[in-house]
């Protein structure tokens, strides 16, 4: 049976999820979420205090694939997903950043590295404990330009920002997606993440911290 899972999207580079070069995907966090979530589910993040963007929507991707990190990272399908940190901020944020080597896991330099570049092994260990990349060629994406959901269809669904996501069944959650089927195209970036300025930057699982 069809799944939808929400949660609050607390930071929006666009690296998680990635909505660049013709696929939204969730490659990295979310690891609870990315064990779950199977083909046909969709993935709806919200906004949350910190973006003060509650009650809008970030975006939604209905899975139509899931790839192991070594797929995903061999896979020429998702090579432009491969950060490059002197790229165009979208080419920065990538997500295609993990594969192993002799049975170690190898982090490119990325969003989720140290600021010199060098592997950070807090965010390796809280990525990888689930080995599945969620993939969607079937999204919305609105970043910045998020948009309002009518009050009526989140007080019918029982939704409220807390912490990790929510799952409810596609029938529970139907009017949700009908609503963004009917009111937007699918497949359209509508604005750019609301960190977007902020690309460069680097995160940490240890200290749950952005950095310059």
């Amino acid at each position: 049976m069809t799944k939808v899972y929400m949660y609050v999207v607390d930071r929006d580079f666009g690296f998680a999820p990635n909505p660049f070069h013709g696929f939204c995907t969730l490659a990295t966090c979310k690891p609870r979420t990315r064990r779950v979530a199977k083909v046909g589910d969709w993935i709806v993040g919200m906004g949350g205090r910190r973006l003060r963007a509650t009650g809008k929507c970030i975006f939604a991707m209905r899975v139509s694939n899931s790839e192991t990190f070594d797929s995903y990272w061999s896979n020429p399908l998702y090579k432009d997903k491969k950060p490059l940190r002197n790229g165009s901020k979208k080419m920065i944020v990538g997500d295609n950043i993990y594969w192993k080597k002799d049975g170690d896991w190898q982090q490119l330099n990325s969003h989720h590295s140290f600021p010199d570049g060098s592997a950070n092994p807090h965010n390796i260990k809280n990525d990888t404990q689930t080995d599945a990349v969620l993939i969607s060629d079937y999204f919305f994406y609105f970043g910045a330009g998020a948009v309002v959901i009518p009050e009526k269809i989140l007080k019918d669904l029982g939704y409220v920002n807390g912490r990790d996501h929510r799952k409810f069944p596609h029938q529970q959650a139907r009017p949700l997606i009908e609503y963004l089927e009917r009111e937007f195209e699918a497949n359209i970036l509508y604005g750019d993440p609301y960190d977007f300025e902020s690309a460069k930057s680097r995160y940490s699982a240890e200290s749950n911290k952005v950095t310059a």
